[in-house]
């Protein structure tokens, strides 16, 4: 049987919280079940971008000091770190207050530039990965996710935590490799088995919904998840927001392939009850994912694509430079922005775009949504009810 802990928590007032994980970690025997004293820890936070913590896109700072305290009284050594999907590890963790409450801790940065590459013969997808070295070289992992709606692989949690593990612009080559939606949370089932992170500490006290994982709406929850298993913990999560685990391919996959377990039976839930936060209104980046029912001749009628808001697009250019494709599904009209300023938004190949959404999840404005063409919408499944 697998073990998830949940602690009820309605806000992120620093005792409270502490309050809640202390409370949380003593169900699963503490801290001492999963590091010993003087161990290098490495604690995953989500740091996706660089946002403050009222956007709900990164792990909160108390969530992240409380866990890190638990530790330190622990005599545990921590360090801390991300790979953002776009910019640096110490723009976003300065900005997601991270950084603050980790320099008040004593927790340095882990370098998450540079990568190692480590064989992982087990795998099913990939026999092998570069991982940041912050990863590659600490005794142990604490991951610690943010629960959010993802227009990819419609919720990111604890699996898809450990994506940010891969350095740099190489998780955009997984994208561009990996086109097939199976064959890509196949490979993250096998990072997630390779580095077996030891502890899933999951924020899901305010949650994010809508156009996730960075410009949907704060939805709150008020709950922190415990578990060792990330397949259990994120399975929880889903039923939690209305949705049957089964319906997520990755945590399907993530329970063949012996990541973890996803059936109820399966589940012993610990600490306060799960009923009183199952939400039914949970709102997705999209309705449902149905590129695996449309034929090539069919694709461009019913797939989801992105798609830009004229009138919030800045013309930054970020969609463009973290577009994984060669030649780029994106371009400005028009040719080169260096020469002459853009005076509209760029431009899709919907032929190139390989549905990654990559330009949506890291827009600053939000200016990306995911569309669901009209016969689309109308082959779309009804959302699961709750199991």
């Amino acid at each position: 049987m697998s073990e998830v802990v949940i602690i009820h928590c309605d806000n992120y007032e620093y005792d409270k919280v502490k309050s809640a994980i202390n409370r949380g970690l003593e169900y699963l025997g503490g801290v001492q079940r999963f590091a010993r004293a003087d161990e290098r820890i490495l604690l995953k936070p989500n740091l996706l971008a660089a946002d403050p913590p009222e956007r709900c896109v990164t792990t909160h700072p108390a969530v992240f000091a409380a866990v890190a305290e638990a530790f330190i009284q622990h005599g545990v050594y921590l360090t801390y770190g991300d790979s953002p999907g776009f910019g640096s590890l110490s723009k976003a963790a300065r900005k997601s207050g991270l950084a603050g409450v980790a320099g008040d801790l004593s927790i340095e940065a882990g370098n998450f530039e540079v990568g190692e590459r480590i064989t992982f013969a087990a795998g099913k997808q990939n026999k092998s990965f570069v991982i940041a070295q912050a990863a590659a070289r600490a005794e142990g992992i604490i991951s610690l996710p943010k629960l959010k709606s993802h227009a990819l692989t419609t919720l990111t949690g604890a699996i898809k935590n450990q994506f940010g593990c891969i350095p740099g612009f190489l998780k955009g080559e997984y994208h561009a490799k990996l086109t097939d939606m199976k064959q890509f949370v196949t490979m993250l089932v096998d990072l997630n088995r390779c580095l077996k992170p030891r502890l899933y500490v999951m924020d899901a006290i305010m949650a994010m919904e809508g156009n996730g994982p960075r410009n949907g709406s704060p939805r709150r929850i008020g709950a922190l998840l415990f578990s060792s298993d990330p397949v259990a913990i994120d399975a929880t999560a889903a039923r939690m927001v209305g949705l049957v685990p089964d319906s997520l391919e990755m945590i399907r996959i993530g329970q063949e392939l012996g990541l973890g377990r996803m059936d109820k039976e399966a589940i012993t839930l610990l600490g306060d009850a799960l009923a009183p936060l199952v939400i039914t209104d949970f709102e997705l980046a999209h309705s449902r994912n149905i590129a695996r029912l449309a034929k090539h001749r069919l694709r461009h009628a019913i797939v989801e694509r992105p798609r830009i808001k004229e009138e919030k697009c800045i013309r930054c250019g970020i969609c463009i430079q973290v577009c994984p494709v060669t030649p780029k599904a994106l371009q400005w009209v028009g040719g080169d922005a260096s020469v002459n300023p853009p005076d509209k938004p760029p431009c899709y190949d919907y032929d190139r775009c390989i549905r990654c959404y990559c330009c949506q999840e890291l827009c600053p404005e939000g200016a990306i949504m995911v569309h669901t063409p009209i016969i689309g919408q109308v082959l779309n499944c009804l959302k699961p009810p709750v199991s």
